[in-house]
Formats: structure tokens, sequence, C-alpha cells
């Protein structure tokens, strides 16, 4: 595990093109181990008390004190998903355009077609099916009953897509895609995966190491103790684990992060709503509890 200032050196290289991509990142998770914790590592325990002051600075407690991060570093993979979207947002605004044959053939190379049926007396989709009565289906619309539903083929959403993107028959989810996520898309997010993929595949060195950069600035954040207070251990329990910090208002009781304090300090109307609907909570949990209902 790379220690503050050897990140800190290892972006510099990379920034100034002094070591590829992935020899960056072969140094930065090569010796990683499952487990391991920057906070246990000799570099860290040699600056924490720099940081690390008299007091807890919610509760002013000054037992048990630790350092208490703000923020955490997001993973590698949610940076490039988040560059990976910027760079396609660049290309569709320089490339709005994909001609319909080569879009045509993306669609059928990428993705299993799941037809929606159709009533052939009023093209209204999504006829009843029956599983006893004949005939099998019966539109709702029209209440006309049939035993053969009509289709559209992929040329024809296709065709109709390309004269008007927003038309009400090609709004149905029914491509899936061949990947092993199997996701349903209607054509216009097939359009964006297809222009995103091609994104990728063209820029595909300069998202990541503009990615990577992004994920060791975090790191080099986090290790740089800049974005952190000093807590107690409660404090730091109810902050890190139950999403809570204590009450500006009383000093006393915790509140949820979200809330500006905590319900003892709210108005008597609104304290009195809070907890009745609190209340209802723990009879509904217990309710399901004693019926085995998870």
């Amino acid at each position: 595990m790379l220690i503050y200032s050897e990140l800190i050196e290892l972006r510099y290289k990379l920034e100034n093109g002094e070591i590829r991509l992935e020899l960056a990142k072969a140094q930065f998770w090569g010796d990683f181990k499952e487990g391991q914790r920057s906070w246990n590592t000799k570099d860290w325990q040699e600056r924490r008390p720099q940081f690390l002051k008299d007091k807890c600075e919610i509760c002013s407690s000054n037992e048990t004190l630790t350092i208490q991060h703000l923020s955490h570093p997001k993973k590698y993979s949610e940076y490039l998903r988040e560059v990976a979207r910027e760079y396609t947002k660049k290309h569709i605004n320089n490339n709005p355009e994909i001609n319909e044959s080569e879009f045509t053939d993306y669609v059928l190379k990428n993705h299993d077609y799941v037809p929606v049926p159709l009533c052939p007396n009023c093209n209204s989709k999504n006829p009843s099916e029956r599983v006893r009565k004949i005939p099998k289906y019966r539109c709702a619309d029209c209440k006309h009953e049939f035993d053969e539903a009509l289709y559209r083929s992929i040329n024809e959403l296709v065709s109709i897509f390309y004269k008007n993107e927003e038309a009400y028959e090609i709004q149905d989810k029914c491509f899936v895609s061949k990947d092993r996520w199997r996701n349903k898309n209607n054509l216009k997010s097939v359009r964006y995966w297809q222009q995103r993929v091609h994104t990728k595949d063209k820029d595909a060195e300069t998202i990541e190491k503009e990615a990577f950069l992004k994920y060791l600035n975090d790191n080099i954040k986090y290790l740089s103790f800049e974005d952190t207070i000093t807590a107690c251990r409660k404090c730091a329990y109810n902050f890190d684990i139950k999403k809570m910090e204590l009450c500006p208002k009383c000093k006393q009781y915790y509140k949820g992060l979200q809330y500006p304090t905590c319900i003892q300090c709210l108005p008597e109307d609104k304290r009195k709503a809070a907890l009745e609907s609190i209340e209802f909570g723990k009879e509904w949990q217990e309710m399901h509890r004693r019926f085995g209902i998870d």
C-alpha cells in the first residue's frame, strides 16, 4: 500500500507523462493486500497527531478521540463511469447523427428483440392475453378478439425512430442486451450505449487516465487529513455507522444528517407528529415479526 508522499509522486509522474497508465496502476495496486487499511500504516500513525485536537469538535468530549473523515474516496470504477459519461456527452454533441443502417446492424448484433404484440384491428399495444378463453387475445381499447397478434419488425421500429424519436411506437423497452446484464432498453437507450461504446473504444486510454487521476486525487485528499474533524468514539460511530450527528440546537441528542435538529427540538406539533410516525413504524415492524413477514 502506497503512503501519502508516494501517491503524490505517482500522480506527478502520471500527469507529466513520466510513467504510463498501466505501470501507475500496477504500482498503486501491486502490493495491496486484502484487509489492509491506511490507518494501520506507520506513515498514518506518524502524521495523525498533527491533526488530532484535544477534544471532540462535535460534543467537546476528550475521551477516546479519533480522526473522523467527513468524506471518503469513491471507487475507481465510479470515476471510470463518470468520465465515460462526460466523454460520451461530448461525442454526442459533436456527432449527433448515426447512419440508420449502421445503427440497425448494432441493434441486431448486440440485442435480443422481444416484440410487443399489437391488436390487428387498431394497432393498440399489449392486448390482454387470455389463458383459457378463446380467441387468445382481447384488445383493451377496441375490444376486438383475435388469435394472432401483429408484431413490428426491428427495421420498422428503427425507421419510425429515425423519423420521430419521441414516437409512441418506439418507447417500449423491448431490446434486451446480449451481455451478462441483460438490460432492457428502448431504441433511444440503445443509441446512447452505441455512442458510449464508440467513445470508450476511441478514447479508452484518455478516459482511464483521467479517471485514475481523479481516483488518485481522492485518495491523496483522504490521506492528507484535509476533510477531517476530531471526534470522540461515540460521535464517530454515530456519524459513520448511523449517519447521525449531535443536534446543533440542544447539543444533547443525535439527529439524522439530513435534518436540521433532533426530534426533541422540533416545534410541539411537528415533534408530536414525528413521534407518532416512529411509534407507528415500531408497531408495524412488530406485527411483521409476529406473523413472520420479512
